[in-house]
């Protein structure tokens, strides 16, 4: 069984490395080849490497996410699907905000909070946020808001991230905000592209952003129930 995931992990590497390198190349036409092929094979990875945590929500929820990211990336290779592209990616999110809600010790329990504490150490990616909205602001025209929304909704998915700060193992910790937080950057670039200034670098940086932040989510997860037998 571990061989098998190993090979699902090395096809996803294999097919992210083929995809930049057809966008680097703006072979456009053949990444309806590739892209498809990134996120199910780590799905298949997540899958056959997630047997002991079978039946969870937790399990579920990253499926769910990676199945609703596989969906986005297909229709997003088609431009004028845009938008239902960006639904799917939406539904990913809140998958995410679930899974890493459940993967941190006692997530549940509500304690003390302090807000001001709260809002200074999720700054930085408020910030973040807010900048990207800033520039593609004034080209949004008819999509202002959907995509208010969907920043709404990635900001919750990597603060839910952040959250788990000393609530998992670091290595679990780590891997997943740090996903969490190119997964923010990588869509950053995207609008920019899209509806600020297009540049010939943003196809790449999308990619290789988009394919670590999915790659250490899925690895900072397997770590943080691996942890728990």
């Amino acid at each position: 069984m571990k061989k098998k995931y190993i090979l699902w992990l090395y096809l996803f590497l294999f097919v992210s490395m083929l995809d930049i390198f057809f966008t680097a190349n703006g072979e456009s036409a053949f990444r309806i080849y590739s892209k498809p092929l990134i996120i199910i094979s780590l799905w298949f990875y997540f899958y056959f490497n997630s047997f002991e945590v079978k039946g969870t929500l937790l399990r579920k929820s990253i499926s769910a996410a990676l199945i609703f990211s596989w969906m986005g990336d297909v229709l997003l290779l088609f431009p004028n699907l845009f938008l239902y592209g960006l639904g799917a990616f939406l539904m990913a999110h809140i998958c995410y905000i679930i899974g890493f809600k459940i993967s941190q010790t006692n997530p549940f329990v509500i304690g003390q909070v302090n807000f001001i504490r709260l809002f200074l150490v999720n700054l930085p990616i408020y910030i973040l946020a807010a900048f990207v909205y800033f520039l593609v602001n004034p080209g949004l025209g008819n999509m202002k808001i959907p995509v208010v929304i969907y920043l709404i909704v990635i900001v919750m998915m990597v603060t839910t991230a952040r959250e788990r700060y000393q609530k998992t193992i670091p290595a679990s910790f780590w891997q997943v905000f740090i996903g969490a937080m190119l997964f923010l950057i990588s869509d950053g670039i995207l609008a920019i592209n899209m509806f600020f200034k297009p540049f010939p670098e943003s196809g790449v940086l999308v990619m290789g952003s988009y394919v670590l932040a999915q790659l250490l989510i899925v690895m900072g997860i397997v770590a943080h129930f691996k942890d728990k037998r």
